[in-house]
């Protein structure tokens, strides 16, 4: 049910980072580039976390604490980004709170600001997706138990060297010629 959750805050994060701006009356031509780059991107990158969290609950563990925190930090970022990210209306870039605010001073701040939060939201997201492939991985034996099956099924023995000859049986030797000072 969590994955459903992130897979759904997902696509509708993606629309607010991609198309946010035209629920206040500011789209523009440069959502048609938004779309496809932004939008769609960060919803298949959160699609593939709410997956990999659904692999985890399968298999009978727990999504882990720094999953919902990459998440939820990756969310406000992009909620962050949505507010500030530009469109070109009217020829000039105006964002959503430079259009609340009315100042060419605020345009340029919240220019400045969504290309961090859009690195940010996505760095973040990546992360999560890190800890979620991370979560659902079946643990690896350690070499102690490894070493303790190999002995109990026999195959534990040191290998030949490929070079190795089979021993030769002892033959009597014979005297040694005498040395003369």
């Amino acid at each position: 049910m969590k994955s459903v959750f992130v897979t759904v805050m997902g696509l509708v994060l993606a629309v607010w980072m991609s198309a946010g701006r035209w629920f206040f009356g500011i789209g523009g031509s440069l959502t048609w580039w938004y779309v496809p780059a932004i939008g769609l991107t960060y919803a298949v990158l959160l699609l593939w976390v709410g997956h990999r969290m659904a692999v985890t609950e399968q298999r009978g563990r727990r999504t882990g604490r720094a999953v919902w925190v990459a998440l939820i930090l990756s969310w406000v970022c992009a909620v962050g980004f949505g507010f500030t990210v530009p469109d070109n209306v009217g020829g000039e870039l105006d964002s959503i709170i430079s259009h609340a605010s009315g100042s060419q001073f605020s345009a340029e701040m919240s220019i400045a600001l969504c290309n961090p939060l859009g690195i940010l939201a996505f760095s973040l997201a990546f992360v999560a997706l890190g800890f979620a492939i991370a979560n659902g991985r079946e643990p690896r034996p350690e070499e102690d138990e490894l070493l303790d099956a190999a002995e109990a099924a026999a195959e534990l023995r040191m290998v030949e060297h490929p070079l190795m000859h089979p021993v030769r049986p002892a033959t009597p030797a014979e005297p040694a010629p005498p040395t003369t000072p």
